[in-house]
């Protein structure tokens, strides 16, 4: 009578599972670049890395720059480890089992528990910890496992060194304005100020999206004497001083580059 109760229960226990599909997997988050809409930074991967798949991020002089989140999720760890390995860092907890960690931070912008989304700062770049510059140590886990790091679904170069462009939190912090030269086309630099070289112009009276905003050289236009210059696309800058934003400074909500 035991044999076939055995017998029975491993019949119905086959026939649920035939029947009843496992869970599907969740997709990966859509990460982002850790930085503001619009900068670009030099990102180092290394075979002899630990963990072998995380990302040290670069750019000149970027102590105290802000560091984002790459995907929306929640903060579930807040950390400072002193001097030794990641020092003071950030990990958050995305969907589907997915974490991000922010390493060697100066310091922290968030509290364990908070809800975040692209482009919410989280901490600055440091070199707390192990560290032996200012820069950015970024992972991504899946169950607690290092991965290779994707951005916008692309995966990251491996091995070696690539310039990353962020367009993480644009379209929610971007900006607008209209360029007012009384008739002079607009010229397009590589860089916030009048020492890069020209890539273009833009005619008076163009509607421009904003991306970013950073300090360059200080130009007389239009609206007077400004140092502020708009980033209008990848590797394209105009004086704020020829274009009409409806804020004598800086535009709120607009990142800085």
């Amino acid at each position: 009578m035991r044999k076939r109760w055995f017998s029975l229960m491993a019949a119905v226990l086959l026939v649920v599972g035939v029947l009843v599909p496992a869970s599907p997997a969740v997709a990966a988050p859509t990460f982002k670049v850790p930085f503001p809409c619009g900068q670009s930074w030099s990102g180092q991967t290394r075979s002899g890395h630990s963990p072998a798949y995380a990302i040290d991020f670069n750019r000149t002089d970027d102590a105290g720059d802000p560091v984002v989140a790459s995907a929306p999720g929640t903060v579930d760890r807040v950390t400072d480890l002193g001097g030794t390995s990641y020092g003071k860092y950030v990990r958050i907890s995305h969907a589907g089992g997915y974490h991000t960690y922010y390493a060697h931070l100066s310091g922290f912008n968030v509290s364990v528990g908070q809800s975040v989304g692209y482009g919410k700062v989280i901490g600055w770049v440091g070199s707390t910890g192990g560290s032996t510059g200012p820069h950015l140590h970024y992972e991504q886990r899946l169950n607690g496992s290092d991965i290779q790091v994707r951005f916008n679904g692309a995966l990251a170069l491996y091995w070696g060194t690539k310039s990353y462009s962020s367009d993480n939190g644009c379209s929610s912090g971007a900006g607008s304005g209209t360029v007012d030269t009384s008739g002079t086309p607009l010229t397009v630099r590589s860089g916030p100020g009048t020492g890069y070289s020209s890539v273009g112009t833009v005619a008076d009276g163009t509607r421009v999206t904003i991306q970013c905003q950073t300090s360059g050289t200080s130009v007389t236009g239009t609206y007077g004497t400004s140092s502020i210059w708009d980033r209008i696309g990848s590797g394209r800058f105009i004086s704020d001083a020829y274009v009409y934003t409806g804020y004598d400074g800086y535009i709120p909500n607009v990142p800085r580059c």
